[in-house]
């Protein structure tokens, strides 16, 4: 492992002066708040701060956590792990933590955690600096990253904004609420439901063209495809959506997010805009989605791009 390890200083204390009791030593961070030092217990290290980002673009090794792989953040407080999963109401849920997914203790080097769905699990803590460590996991020999923030400096918005592939996918279907009168008749008018499924990063969609009000446990997917989702230039809060059909071509809109239940899309091609509420949200505690990597992501869309010409 990299780096010096956590607790270095008070263990050597602690054989000086075996009863006495360490003093939480705390740094100030002109961007992220209070800092602990090397010379505090691993315990206060993870509650130093309100959030800790895990950073799945760091994580090294071949194996995977499914509950790191599904979490964007998590909290430790008071022995209660809470993970920020879903893109739908985050920063509201819980507070901004997100929802209390199982509980954690810490020993010495070790971060040991009782996951409610995935069961136990005990890390190696390396520090990093002062606001990341590093939880390995030896028997799979895999590594994350967590990078820590006080709730109010971290940035909701660009978390969802980067992620939002994901946040599609947290309903069972959009279904259409609203088209506008402006616009050239064209082929997306029926559509009236839309799924993203999960797998990953950009994947695979179906839609319908059932009545509005179809309950979506009967609804009859009448085409499926493969779609992406690109950034804008100079707007992050834009992104483009590419709908290809596996037999029909392609369809291209830009997405605006209305709110955390409704999208919106403009059809550029017949200056057509159409708006979809979310049907069925999915709390990705139990979930198998797992988030990827931008790299994982990008080959994944390098093989939708593929498929797309062949």
């Amino acid at each position: 492992m990299k780096t010096l390890k956590l607790i270095s200083a008070f263990a050597l204390l602690a054989m000086l002066f075996t009863s006495c009791v360490a003093e939480v030593i705390v740094e100030e961070d002109p961007y992220n708040g209070p800092n602990p030092s090397p010379t505090v217990s691993l315990n206060q290290v993870v509650s130093a701060y309100d959030l800790w980002y895990v950073d799945i673009n760091r994580t090294n090794g071949n194996g995977k956590i499914p509950f790191l792989q599904k979490a964007f953040t998590l909290s430790f407080k008071n022995g209660t792990l809470f993970a920020n999963n879903n893109l739908v109401g985050i920063g509201s849920q819980g507070n901004g933590f997100g929802i209390d997914v199982g509980f954690y203790d810490t020993f010495n080097f070790n971060l040991d955690i009782s996951h409610d769905i995935d069961g136990f699990y005990s890390f190696e803590v390396t520090q990093l600096n002062p606001s990341e460590i590093e939880l390995y996991f030896p028997q799979q020999n895999v590594s994350y990253v967590l990078v820590g923030y006080q709730r109010n400096t971290f940035d909701y918005d660009k978390l969802f904004y980067d992620n939002i592939h994901y946040f599609l996918q947290e309903y069972v279907t959009w279904e259409k609420v609203y088209t506008s009168q402006e616009g050239a008749i064209n082929d997306f008018d029926n559509e009236n439901y839309l799924q993203f499924l999960p797998g990953g990063g950009d994947g695979n969609f179906r839609s319908s063209q059932d009545v509005n009000g179809t309950p979506y446990a009967n609804i009859y997917w009448d085409f499926t495809g493969i779609y992406n989702i690109n950034n804008v230039a100079g707007n992050p809060y834009l992104k483009t959506l590419r709908l290809s059909y596996d037999y029909f071509g392609d369809e291209y809109f830009e997405l605006e997010v209305i709110n955390d239940g409704t999208i919106e899309f403009y059809h550029p091609s017949s200056g057509t805009i159409y708006r979809f509420e979310g049907r069925g949200y999915i709390q990705f505690k139990r979930s198998e989605t797992l988030r990827e990597s931008n790299k994982t992501i990008e080959s994944q869309i390098k093989k939708i791009d593929k498929a797309v010409t062949i």
